[in-house]
């Protein structure tokens, strides 16, 4: 699926616009929620033996309306995009891997592909900018209002054509772990080394090239301190697609479990325009990248895994999908005391 499939306008994304969409966001269904938690705590088992799990099973319960959810199509959507800065010797990888990652994906061959049909999910591929790279952030703006906006809508698009009670995002992008650690080290502030890692993989003197990209890429922009123009200017189209995704994902009440860093990087983004904006999301796991722990720490977010990977394309947090399904499923299925009790007594 390409971006002439899903864009619906062109019109300019702002945060004005998208700080209103969010302020009209529902609210999580507090009636579920207190059902589910007053459950949880009256389970055939000890008060407190599987808390973090009951907290999945109440998040979720909250997110779809219900006191007994369940993970019954969740769905992942990865969005390519190629990026300028790759020229800049910033990834292990050439710039052309993205296109052959895209056709992995709409083959079904990539290693989110495998763990999704283990998981019982689908995956859905969509292209962004593939041959179409952005602006070299390190000089120049990484896209146009217009071309920001058509990556935005094509998100928000792609979650308005799922069918899924639980929705990942992840991306495809060589150079795209640099494009996040310039918006996260933008947003943040402070030491920009901090925000960097080594992405595919890159070997010393790479990793310092990188530094240095980030360190310019900042400071272009100093003083720019909204948080959708920074991810404009230095951000990436599939980086745009994903926060378009997330918002939409909100404005539905549908629960996302978020990915790794890049996929997190518009999460954090988002959050800095309304905390709100990552209320229904969890995560489900901490990469590798230094970044991503403080872009958790950020959105108070605990990840349910902690593997070191840093493979992206979603394969992190579809690996806790699993968890999220059974997180349900022992709220819903198991007795509580007094309804084990009762029956033993019929």
């Amino acid at each position: 699926m390409s971006v002439g499939d899903s864009v619906t306008t062109s019109k300019e994304v702002t945060t004005e616009m998208v700080s209103a969409l969010l302020a009209a966001a529902p609210d999580q269904n507090e009636a579920a929620r207190s059902a589910a938690a007053a459950r949880a705590g009256e389970i055939l088992r000890p008060t407190g033996a599987m808390a973090r799990l009951d907290e999945v099973a109440v998040h979720m319960a909250a997110w779809l309306g219900t006191e007994a959810p369940a993970v019954e199509a969740p769905a992942a959507i990865i969005f390519a995009a190629d990026h300028g800065v790759a020229a800049d010797g910033v990834s292990a990888y050439p710039s052309d891997v993205t296109a052959a990652m895209l056709a992995a994906f709409e083959a079904s061959k990539a290693s989110v592909s495998a763990l999704a049909r283990v998981a019982g999910a689908t995956v859905t591929a969509i292209d962004v900018g593939v041959g179409q790279p952005t602006g070299n952030l390190r000089i120049e703006p990484a896209m146009s209002p217009v071309r920001f906006a058509e990556a935005f809508e094509a998100g928000r698009t792609a979650v308005a054509n799922a069918d899924a009670d639980l929705l990942i995002f992840g991306e495809m992008g060589i150079g795209n772990t640099t494009a996040a650690a310039a918006v996260t080290a933008a947003i943040s502030g402070g030491e920009t080394h901090c925000f960097v890692g080594r992405g595919t993989g890159v070997d010393d003197d790479a990793l310092t090239r990188k530094r240095e990209v980030v360190s310019e890429a900042v400071a272009r922009i100093s003083g720019i301190t909204d948080p959708l123009e920074v991810l404009r200017q230095v951000g990436g189209a599939e980086l745009v697609a994903i926060a378009g995704a997330l918002t939409e994902s909100r404005l539905r009440s549908i629960p996302v479990l978020l990915d790794g860093y890049i996929a997190s990087t518009p999460a954090l983004a988002l959050h800095t325009i309304d905390q709100r904006a990552t209320s229904n999301c969890l995560a489900g796991h901490r990469s590798k990248e230094p970044g991503h722990q403080l872009i958790l720490d950020a959105l108070g977010l605990e990840p349910l895994l902690s593997l070191d990977l840093r493979l992206g394309e979603a394969s992190g947090a579809m690996a806790a999908v699993p968890l999220v399904k059974m997180a349900c499923a022992v709220l819903t299925e198991v007795p509580t005391f007094s309804e084990w009790f009762d029956s033993a007594e019929g």
